[in-house]
């Protein structure tokens, strides 16, 4: 069953609360509401029940909305990502720590890709911008070397980001 919830997180509708590092496991879930033995129009509540981690369960999370307003009537694109702000904070609170073996998530068109930064201090300009691509640089002072880098080595930053070097001797 924690096999199959951090699936859904990885591979399925949570993948809004998917969070790299950290073996999440979720159900998002859709209910119309019902009023006298008949489904009112357009009022749903809208929920995500997660655990983490996945695979040896220290915190339990159950968000629901109700009658969300001006939102897809799906609760991937509604809770998911509230839950994932939560479940930051909890793993955080809690001390979780990253595990290897969890499920790769499966890319999709929209998704942010990161980079890791290299370390390209004492590199040419030339080595540096090897080591870089596909991220855009942008240079600072004079010298063939690079003396700092922002943002530091191991960083994992949107491929769309802009990385900044000192140059030097």
């Amino acid at each position: 069953m924690r096999y199959g919830l951090e699936s859904v997180v990885a591979r399925g509708g949570g993948k809004y609360a998917y969070i790299e590092g950290y073996r999440v496991g979720g159900k998002t879930g859709t209910a119309q509401k019902v009023q006298d033995g008949k489904y009112l129009v357009n009022n749903y509540i809208m929920s995500f029940m997660a655990v983490v981690p996945a695979n040896n369960p220290q915190a339990v999370l159950y968000l629901a909305i109700d009658n969300p307003k001006n939102t897809a009537l799906l609760s991937s694109y509604t809770t998911a990502p509230i839950a994932r702000k939560i479940l930051l904070d909890i793993i955080d609170a809690l001390g979780i720590e990253k595990q290897e073996g969890a499920i790769e998530k499966v890319k999709q068109w929209d998704d942010i890709t990161y980079f890791e930064v290299p370390n390209v201090i004492g590199m040419t300009v030339k080595e540096a911008a090897k080591a870089l691509y596909p991220v855009e640089i942008e240079y600072s002072g004079v010298g063939t070397k690079v003396i700092e880098q922002s943002p530091s080595a191991g960083t994992k930053i949107d491929i769309t980001s802009k990385i900044r070097l000192l140059l030097g001797e």
